[in-house]
């Protein structure tokens, strides 16, 4: 009888507290790395005729693993397939998979302005646009011009500009895989983008938990507040619930300190919505996926 692992690239009971970056979590039922698309379609089509639930794993920024680990299919596109970046004059091409900081090193380092904001936003490409990643100064959909995409069947689609749907911090584009995206940029000087960037980049750092700590971005900010203010307001930066603690840099990530487990984050991450919801009034919706 054929099973799941026959597939070359799947792999049974893979720990997946290390792909992650609070670094806790149990394994996947099965775990897949294709290396090209038609391995990946193979996944895919499988695992809907065995009814596996398929989840993909992008950079892990915004994953909590429950101890208990995930059921069914973990897909994490990490091969050169799902990683290249083209460059044509202001046309941009690149994989899913391609991690959203390379990608923008190098469209600013070809003097292509427009993916600058996004400096220090952890993840790939695909995470990036499914959930429109952005700042202020601008999100990642206005500069899309058009992606490859593979539905839950494992069809491929092409999805031109006029069929997606950009929004604050969510896109239409919610098919299974994001293969590979277009962007229409900027012609500027690489210097100006550059400086741009840096400033970006210096302002960001000052407010986020440090690198090495293991945390995540946990709640989305409500329409015209930021979440990290409200939670910081109510009182509770620096709240512990066993080894999970508010960060004191910014109020909207919990840290995950060496001896913490899954259910003291999502224990947390209950205590800080109710005492919001309390003191200020405001209902917080999670930004961060519970696995």
């Amino acid at each position: 009888m054929a099973t799941m692992t026959d597939i070359g690239c799947v792999r049974a009971k893979e720990p997946l507290a290390d792909r992650t970056w609070f670094k806790l979590g149990g394994p996947a039922q099965f775990f897949a790395e294709p290396k090209s698309i038609d391995e990946l379609q193979a996944v895919v089509q499988r695992s809907r005729d065995e009814g596996l639930q398929v989840r993909l794993l992008g950079g892990g920024s915004n994953v909590l693993v429950r101890d208990e680990g995930v059921s069914g299919m973990v897909i994490h596109l990490t091969g050169p397939a799902f990683s290249t970046v083209t460059i044509q004059g202001n046309q941009v091409s690149v994989g899913g998979g391609a991690q959203l900081a390379n990608v923008i090193t190098a469209v600013v380092g070809t003097g292509l302005a427009g993916l600058e904001p996004l400096v220090g936003i952890p993840g790939t490409i695909g995470g990036a646009l499914h959930g429109n990643a952005g700042t202020q100064a601008g999100d990642i959909g206005q500069w899309t011009s058009g992606a490859t995409v593979m539905t839950r069947a494992g069809e491929l689609v092409t999805r031109e500009r006029s069929d997606l749907v950009f929004a604050y911090r969510q896109s239409s584009l919610d098919e299974l895989v994001i293969v590979d995206a277009q962007f229409e940029l900027e012609d500027e000087n690489p210097d100006e983008i550059t400086k741009r960037m840096q400033k970006q980049w210096i302002f960001k750092k000052a407010n986020l938990p440090m690198a090495h700590e293991n945390t995540g971005c946990i709640f989305r900010n409500p329409r015209g507040m930021s979440a990290g203010m409200l939670i910081d307001q109510a009182g509770l930066k620096g709240e512990t619930v066993g080894g999970a603690e508010v960060s004191q840099r910014h109020a909207n990530f919990i840290i995950a300190h060496p001896k913490a487990t899954v259910r003291d984050v999502l224990k947390l991450i209950d205590v800080v919505r109710s005492q919001v919801a309390e003191r200020m009034g405001v209902e917080l919706e999670t930004e961060i996926e519970i696995w």
